[in-house]
């Protein structure tokens, strides 16, 4: 930094210097405010009878400035933890702004906020950069890139494969950087799905090999929807041939044969376990031998985590390595095969490809197609409305909390449901 080598031995010695990082998985303190979550580190205090204090006032006007600028407009008040993904992630980024950095560090910063928020960060960068402070943004989002970066740096397999200015790079040379080949853009396979009804509830009817896509701005309520199909709440319906079974909790979804994965993949995983007992934890009978799988069997576990982690490409192929070691793709890709590994019926995913690679990314969809075409059923949130005309079959349109239509992806544009979601 200011051109001398700098060796730093803890990140907070990092932060002094002027680092700030906003990682891919939001580190937040749940039972904290927001005001105090933005401010963190650093809380105003002033004395009272000879103590220091927090400044509540001070508190409140500083963290409002500075949620004001990335368009927050929640109470500051509240536990972090009451607000949804997208607005927990402005919480964060909010927290960097008030570290006054000289270099910022981004890490997928916009993977679930809607495009106006989506813009005002970016204007928010630009009057940083103005301002001197340097930014590095970590994206698969290769448009970001293309209208931000002044220079980019490619890896791939976690080596350089490419440093280069502006002027040396656009989308087709930054895929084939990144893939090491060329990656086509992925497309739904015309399908007319007319299986038999899967899950019905929520305003959501599925049938057997059909995907359906969740489409809503920030603070919809898409991810609610699903929790409550997953059997959280509501008058939840599963059918499977002649069984038809009504839901009264999440342990009747997975007995019925349903699968959750949320947007946020920490909440899924068990960060210090090893893939093969991730992948096993809704499936732990079936690498069992002997009356009713009662003793466990490890040829059988790794039978089964060995195929499937050949089938979803999770890389590397080490069912003992931890898996705060996998990327974030490969992560994805587990909580994936866990499901499968439990052999479920319905797949209900929230923001399936949130912070992963384009490779990655294509590699899900396809996964998502194949298992409904193997006569599952889908549905899955997401705020990537290409990816909800290109993967699903049809859209649900949520607007302030409720379903207001349903629309065939076949013909439909991004313009045509952007002003559905608008009204």
């Amino acid at each position: 930094m200011d051109g001398v080598a700098r060796r730093f031995r803890d990140p907070r010695e990092a932060l002094t210097a002027g680092l700030v990082l906003i990682p891919q998985e939001l580190r937040l303190v749940p039972a904290l405010s927001v005001a105090e979550n933005v401010m963190l580190g650093h809380l105003p205090s002033r004395r009272r009878l000879g103590l220091r204090v927090v400044n509540r006032r001070a508190l409140q006007e500083q963290a409002g400035v500075l949620l004001a600028r990335l368009g927050f407009r929640g109470d500051p008040d509240v536990r972090v933890d009451s607000l949804p993904h997208a607005e927990r992630q402005l919480v964060v980024i909010a927290r960097a702004l008030s570290r006054r950095a000289r270099v910022l560090i981004l890490d997928e910063p916009t993977a679930a906020l809607e495009a106006r928020e989506v813009r005002r960060l970016f204007d928010t960068i630009a009057s940083l950069k103005r301002d001197g402070v340097g930014i590095i943004y970590i994206s698969h989002r290769l448009e970001e890139v293309l209208e931000l970066a002044d220079r980019c740096t490619v890896l791939r397999d976690g080596r350089v494969v490419a440093a280069l200015e502006r002027a040396a790079f656009d989308l087709t040379g930054l895929v084939h950087h990144m893939t090491g080949r060329d990656v086509e853009a992925t497309s739904a396979d015309p399908r007319r799905p007319g299986g038999a009804p899967l899950l019905t509830g929520e305003g959501v009817s599925l049938a057997t090999g059909e995907v359906v896509a969740i489409a809503g701005l920030l603070g919809s309520g898409t991810d609610r929807v699903l929790r409550r199909l997953f059997g959280a709440a509501g008058a939840i319906t599963v059918q499977r041939g002649d069984r038809r079974r009504a839901l009264r909790g999440p342990g009747d979804g997975v007995d019925a044969g349903l699968g959750f994965v949320s947007a946020d993949r920490a909440q899924g995983l068990v960060q210090g376990a090893s893939v093969r007992d991730n992948i096993l934890l809704a499936a732990l009978d079936r690498a069992g031998r002997g009356p009713g799988g009662l003793w466990w069997s490890r040829a059988a576990a790794d039978a089964i985590v060995c195929a499937l982690m050949d089938a979803l490409d999770i890389r590397p192929r080490d069912p003992d390595r931890a898996v705060r070691e996998l990327s974030g793709g490969n992560q994805q890709k587990l909580l994936f095969a866990r499901w499968l590994a439990a052999e479920v019926a319905v797949l209900l995913l929230d923001e399936p490809t949130h912070g992963i690679d384009v490779k990655a990314k294509a590699q899900i969809q396809r996964l998502i197609r194949e298992f409904a075409e193997r006569g599952g059923g889908v549905v899955f949130a997401s705020t990537d409305f290409s990816e909800v005309l290109s993967t699903g079959d049809a859209v649900l349109a949520m607007r302030q909390g409720a379903i207001v239509a349903r629309l065939p992806t076949s013909g439909l544009t991004e313009r045509h449901l952007r002003a559905t979601l608008q009204g």
